[in-house]
This record gives C-alpha cells, sequence and structure tokens, in this order.
C-alpha cells in the first residue's frame, strides 16, 4: 500500500512496490495461510501412524513446495502460471480422499497418486476455460460448501485430542480447554482489532493456544533439539507407491480443486482489480496447480491449491502486485527448509490445531454459503442443493450403506466432495431452468 502508488498501480500485477513494503506484506501473506498449510500434513501424518522425524519431514515439504507452486503461479513458466498474486499452499479438499488412501494403501500411495493428479490437473488446465459454463455460483458453492462440511469432524477429533494409534485420553477436559482456548483468542483478535492482527487471527490464536499448552505439560520440546537447522528435501524418504483406486480417487478431486482455483483466480481480479479473469489467466493458473501438485509429490508432498483467504488479503489490502506474493514465497521456501521450524510445529498439541481448525475449516463450508447466496433458491435449486449435500455427505457419514460396492468406487464415494459435486453437476445440465 504505497503511498506514491497510483489507483492504477495498485490494482496492476507487475506494479513493483519498494522491497521496504513488499516483503512485509508478502510475509503477511504467508502468516495468513500458513495454519491451514501445516494443518493437513499434520491430520495425514496422524492418519498414517507418523511421528517424530517422518513428521517434521511432511511439514516442511508442505512449506517449501506451497513457496515452489506460488512461484510457478506468480512468475510462469511460458504458458503456466496465472502471474497474479495467487498464493499456494496444501489443499484441504483432498483430505477426505487422503485419510482413506493412507490408511488402506499407505503414505506412497498418496505421493504417487499425486504426481498422477497433478498431472491430470495440468492438463484440465488447457482446457479449463471451455468448461467454465458448467460450474455457476449454484455448483462451486455446493462444493465449496462439501468440502468444509466433510472437514468439519475432522476438526471436532483434533479438539478433542486427535485422531490416531498415539491418542491417549480422547475427550479429556484439558484437550477441549486448549480447543476453546483458541476458538476464543481468535474471535477476540479478528473482531476487536484491524489490518495486520485481524488478518493474522488464526495464527495468533495458535500461537497463544501452544502458549498455554506448555505450563500444562502438554509440548515435548525434546525432538526440536535433535532437529537440524539446515536440511534440502528428500525425495527418497518416503517410497512412490502408484495404487489404482488412489489415483483414480485423486485425479477426481482434482476436478473439485479446479473449480476452486477458477473461483479463486475470479475473485483476485475481481477483488483486487475489479475485473474478471481472461481465460489465459484461469488456464495458466489451473496448470499452475497441477505443476506445482505433482513435483510436490515426488517430493514427499500433498497437493497444492490455491488459498481462498489470501484471495480477501488481497482485497483487503488493495495490492494486486504479483511481487508482493513472490517475496512470500521466497519466505516460506526459506522456513521449510529449517527443519527446527517444522519441528516446533509438530510438537504442537492436537487440541490447538483442533481449535484453529474447526474454525478454519468452518469459513470453508461458510464460503460455500456465500457463493450460494447468489442463487436464485427457487424449487430446482434447493432440489439440486438438497440431493447434493444429502447424497454426498450422507454416504461419507454411512459408508457401509456402499459396502457391496468395490473398494475404488467405495474410496471415491464415501469423501462426499467427488459424490457431491457429481450431483450437482449432472443435475445442473439435467433438470429444466424455472423461474
Amino acid at each position: 500500500m504505497s503511498d506514491n502508488a497510483t489507483p492504477e498501480q495498485l490494482k496492476d500485477p507487475d506494479y513493483q512496490p519498494p522491497l521496504g513494503q513488499a516483503i512485509p506484506l508478502g510475509i503477511q501473506h504467508v502468516l495468513a495461510m500458513f495454519a491451514g498449510n501445516v494443518t493437513v500434513p499434520i491430520i495425514i501424518a496422524g492418519a498414517a501412524g507418523l511421528a517424530g522425524g517422518d513428521k517434521v519431514l511432511l511439514i516442511q515439504m508442505a512449506m517449501v513446495f506451497a513457496g515452489v507452486a506460488t512461484l510457478i503461479q506468480t512468475i510462469g513458466i511460458g504458458p503456466v502460471g496465472a502471474r497474479l498474486p495467487i498464493v499456494q499452499g496444501t489443499s484441504f479438499a483432498f483430505i477426505p480422499v487422503m485419510i482413506p488412501i493412507v490408511k488402506g494403501a499407505g503414505i506412497g500411495a498418496v505421493f504417487g497418486a499425486t504426481i498422477v493428479g497433478g498431472i491430470f490437473h495440468f492438463i484440465i488446465g488447457t482446457f479449463i476455460g471451455k468448461l467454465r459454463k458448467y460450474l455457476p455460483p449454484l455448483v462451486t458453492g455446493i462444493v465449496v460448501m462439501s468440502i468444509g462440511l466433510a472437514l468439519i469432524p475432522v476438526g471436532v477429533k483434533y479438539a478433542a485430542g486427535g485422531a490416531g494409534p498415539f491418542i491417549k485420553d480422547f475427550g479429556a477436559w484439558y484437550h477441549l480447554t486448549l480447543a476453546a482456548v483458541v476458538i476464543v483468542v481468535t474471535l477476540g483478535v479478528k473482531f476487536w482489532f484491524k489490518g495486520f492482527m485481524s488478518a493474522a487471527a488464526v495464527l495468533i490464536g495458535l500461537i497463544v493456544g501452544y502458549l498455554v499448552a506448555i505450563p500444562m505439560g502438554m509440548v515435548d520440546f525434546a525432538r526440536v533439539g535433535s532437529a537440524a537447522w539446515f536440511a534440502l528435501p528428500d525425495p527418497t524418504h518416503f517410497s512412490l507407491e502408484f495404487n489404482a483406486a488412489a489415483i483414480i480417487a485423486m485425479c477426481l478431486m482434482t476436478l473439485v480443486s479446479a473449480v476452486e482455483t477458477v473461483g479463486d483466480i475470479s475473485g483476485v481480479t475481481k477483488g483486487g482489480a475489479d475485473r474478471e479473469a481472461t481465460d489465459k489467466e484461469i488456464s495458466g493458473g489451473t496448470m499452475a496447480d497441477g505443476l506445482g501438485t505433482a513435483i510436490a509429490g515426488f517430493f514427499g508432498a500433498m497437493p497444492n491449491t490455491s488459498y481462498s483467504q489470501n484471495v480477501g488479503l488481497v482485497a483487503l489490502t488493495g495490492m494486486m502486485s504479483r511481487y508482493v506474493v513472490t517475496c512470500g514465497a521466497i519466505f516460506l521456501i526459506l522456513a521449510g527448509l529449517i527443519p527446527k521450524v517444522g519441528a516446533v510445529i509438530a510438537v504442537m498439541p492436537n487440541a490447538v490445531l483442533g481449535g484453529a481448525a474447526i474454525i478454519m475449516f468452518g469459513m470453508i463450508a461458510s464460503a460455500g454459503l456465500r457463493l450460494l447466496g447468489e442463487v436464485a433458491m427457487n424449487r430446482r435449486n434447493m432440489v439440486i442443493v438438497a440431493l447434493s449435500l444429502g447424497i454426498g455427505l450422507g454416504l461419507a457419514a454411512v459408508p457401509k450403506a456402499i459396502g457391496i460396492f468395490p473398494q475404488e468406487l467405495k474410496m471415491l464415494l464415501v469423501s462426499g466432495l467427488f459424490t457431491s459435486a457429481l450431483v450437482a453437476i449432472v443435475l445442473n445440465i439435467v433438470l429444466p431452468e424455472e423461474d
């Protein structure tokens, strides 16, 4: 927010503000997405039964390759990259799919499917512009809401102590108290402060919860002391496995991620520059999503996607410069190359993460509700919303209902997201419009 910049410059993605402004604004983008970015590897590590160095490595890789994927978006490689202030991060949308994969086929199958899914996502980007008419706010709203609603139970489990073989005293008072502290602090900072503090409310809530947990004896810093100060990504640490069911599930979920990316790119251009996104920006941004995901999978990181909270931050700051986000991406990579940073995050109590997760996942559902608010809720559209959410979330809640189906198909249907998206798209095409 340069004092000397004109309104036209602030809306220009190619505007380069002074480094003294670009660096702190870039770090603010990192703070806005940091909690969400590390939540996914922590949850998947718990589902896979990983701890110690393995868990730290997952967090480290999430930071490094979120930064790499963001650079691909902001700087671009030929036709790849939106060249807009789009921040990439580890995707929440894939959690309901990755948990069954990691429990049924192992962590290596997640990374193998991530590579193939990223390539598939890249291919989608080459023709995504032609599919925009099939993704109106009705469909995208249902998809985004499904993501949030499917993830909320995961947040509640972590607030109660976590999920996995190492969890003790599930639902104990001290777990729930820590989660409540994070929620109260986050809400207080969000609504009683402004500017930078308000934008970083979730991160501040996590820090306060972490500090409260230390005198309660719930943080073990021994693993932090044993972690290295610097380490390069190691693509050989986790083995790669290419499981057919996992690949199909991941490829289909990339369709949901592509829908989310289209919405975020449109949101950035509308909120930051008051214009519609071009087909070139949407195509390049979607291809960058896929390329970043494929690279991440090779090095042991989870699928990446554009982060919606940073879209709101662009509108809040009024700074459309992609160089600001580039500075943030470089900072994120540097943080990821320091394993001690990952170790400090890895020893965070599950309940602290759970308090933040409930808010973040609930906000995703609210974002879907906001998209649906743009839709005229006549009988046709109400039926589409009802059936999409009812079938998708219903199968996720009662997976035994489809016990007769092959394992590959069950993995897709019980995620909730794929089924909701498929039903919404099909019904929106088939059912006739009405006044």
